[in-house]
């Protein structure tokens, strides 16, 4: 392999590297995004539940009162 050949495979092996470099941090970066957006809707479920039980308590005892009348 002549020089020039060596020098331009040694260029493009680094290229590769510094891009599965990127790429691994972005992969990281990512899962996390990922974590807590599942963290984030898990907490909007839990508040729409107690939203839900707090509604349907209301609704029972306004049903109550009107039969109370």
């Amino acid at each position: 392999m002549e020089q020039p050949e060596i020098t331009t495979l040694i260029e493009k092996v680094d290229r590769l590297i510094d891009l599965c470099d990127q790429l691994q941090l972005q992969n990281r970066q990512l899962l996390a995004q990922e974590r807590n957006w599942r963290e984030e809707r898990l907490q909007l479920i839990e508040k729409n539940d107690l939203a839900r039980q707090k509604v349907e308590a209301m609704i029972l005892r306004l049903k109550s009162l009107e039969h109370d009348s």
